[in-house]
């Protein structure tokens, strides 16, 4: 099963008020693991890019300047996720931004139904606790010691390891496991049932056999055992 974590940067919170994307990142999972294949996209927002904003990511305009706009690497973006389902941090936010830029191509939008949002995932894991990308690192001791800016390609390489911890951790391998070993026991059962029966051995003594044990009991004395 192939996923891939994705996760964006932007200019703001809401493209419908004129902000970009900055930057797109994507790491593969394949049944939920990480294959080492990611991608990463600078993308020139065609805009400035506000204090706040460049205080939560650190890209300038300056950085920004000769990168690619957005048209430039749809085609590439779309290739690398194909028909993948979409693993994001707060899934609404990322396709808000994504959706909006597919639109202005004039290229179909991506559907919420694509996506797997580990923000629900954590909440219904662990309700009332905080859900945040570092809290969760936290939680199952993943170290983010380096994340001291978000960005989106190391922000993907952190939840793809919290989506794992919130798929079971290593548990679902374990049960696996498991299931194989209740699988060959019943395929044991069902070869023993299948054997056609063995004839009882015969366990009578012979005559010499008999003859053997009274002389040994004629060695004794008063046996307690002796036929009277």
């Amino acid at each position: 099963m192939r996923e891939i974590v994705l996760d964006t940067e932007t200019t703001g919170l809401d493209p419908n008020a004129g902000h970009r994307l900055v930057e797109v990142a994507g790491v593969e999972l394949v049944n939920h693991v990480a294959t080492g294949t990611h991608r990463r996209w600078y993308i020139n927002p065609e805009r400035d890019i506000p204090a706040e904003a460049q205080a939560v990511h650190g890209l300038t305009e300056e950085f920004l300047k000769n990168e690619p706009v957005f048209a430039a690497v749809a085609e590439d973006f779309l290739h690398f996720i194909g028909d993948a389902t979409l693993v994001i941090h707060n899934a609404e936010f990322d396709l808000k931004f994504l959706n909006a830029e597919l639109a202005r191509l004039g290229k179909a939008s991506i559907p919420s139904s694509r996506a797997v949002d580990t923000v629900a995932l954590a909440r219904a894991k662990h309700p009332g606790a905080r859900v945040s990308l570092d809290a969760l690192c936290q939680r199952y001791g993943i170290d983010n010691a380096h994340r001291t800016l978000h960005g989106a390609l190391l922000d993907c390489e952190l939840l793809a390891e919290v989506y794992l911890e919130l798929r079971g951790g290593r548990e679902p391998g374990f049960g696996l496991a498991l299931a194989s070993h209740a699988e060959a026991e019943s395929a044991l059962e069902e070869e023993s049932a299948a054997r056609a029966p063995r004839p009882p051995r015969p366990h009578a003594p012979s005559t010499e056999e008999l003859e053997a044990h009274q002389a040994m009991l004629g060695r004794l004395t008063d046996p307690i055992w002796l036929d009277r």
